[in-house]
């Protein structure tokens, strides 16, 4: 998931409910780790983003999306903000 100058993208990093239930990890490689609560990688796979619009399939084959808009990701009826 990187660009052509190697840097990686921005939307790469740590997204997280506003009550730290769900934390979406994006990691430069393309590949995603979800978290539920205490459970650390409930969710794994790989995603791919086109402009502001993101793809997951998670390592089962099931797929979900999502919209980044004024730095929040929506998914799923979730809204995620960027962790500092």
């Amino acid at each position: 998931m990187s660009t052509l100058n190697d840097k990686p993208h921005p939307y790469v990093g740590m997204w997280v409910t506003k009550d730290g239930f769900i934390r979406h990890e994006l990691l430069p490689n393309g590949r995603y780790d979800e978290a539920r609560r205490k459970r650390k990688s409930a969710y794994q796979g790989r995603y791919t983003i086109v402009d502001d619009h993101i793809e997951y399939v998670d390592d089962t084959g099931f797929t979900a999306d999502g919209d980044f808009r004024d730095s929040v990701l929506y998914h799923a009826g979730m809204v995620l903000h960027r962790e500092k």
